[in-house]
């Protein structure tokens, strides 16, 4: 099972439209997880015209409009993996306590807000996974994404995509 982790997409006040890399790997993702802060309701009723599932959340930009479809925390069983997504966990020091403290059932929190890509395991197995934004870099180097495999109930191949430097998505 191929995963596509995104968050904090900001659109269309960050980028005009997700980028054309992304993009592509829509039709090969089993499963999208977006961990909030879309801005927009069209980049959710994209996401879910052109993928096989989507799990998203909102964030502290979302409206109203996203508040009434997405929820604040989601769940979902994949490949035997029990899967978070929420789009805060509160400051990086003390991040997987807090988060294996507050999601002791989970194998895996998604989770976004701060634009700055995550990968740590808290003590207990918790694995914490930041996509960072694929349109806002903020003061990182180069905006991002995720992608993973779930086989046989592993996570496995989670890697972080750089995108092209330059406007996000023109």
């Amino acid at each position: 099972m191929r995963l596509l982790l995104m968050s904090d997409t900001h659109l269309p006040k960050r980028a005009k439209r997700l980028p054309e890399q992304l993009l592509a790997e829509l039709p090969y993702a089993d499963v999208v997880l977006h961990a909030g802060d879309w801005v927009d309701t069209a980049t959710l009723d994209l996401l879910e015209s052109r993928c096989r599932r989507v799990i998203g959340v909102y964030g502290n930009n979302d409206g109203p409009a996203l508040r009434a479809r997405l929820p604040e925390v989601a769940y979902a069983e994949l490949d035997g993996l029990r899967f978070g997504v929420v789009h805060e966990t509160g400051p990086a020091q003390g991040r997987e306590a807090r988060c294996a403290a507050r999601f002791p059932d989970l194998d895996v929190l998604v989770f976004g807000h701060s634009h700055i890509p995550w990968d740590t395991t808290a003590p207990g197995g918790l694995r914490l996974l930041n996509p960072g934004s694929p349109t806002d870099r903020r003061s990182q180097p180069h905006c991002t994404y995720l992608t993973a495999t779930l086989d046989h109930g592993t996570l496995d191949e989670v890697v972080l995509h750089r995108l092209p430097s330059g406007p996000a998505a023109g």
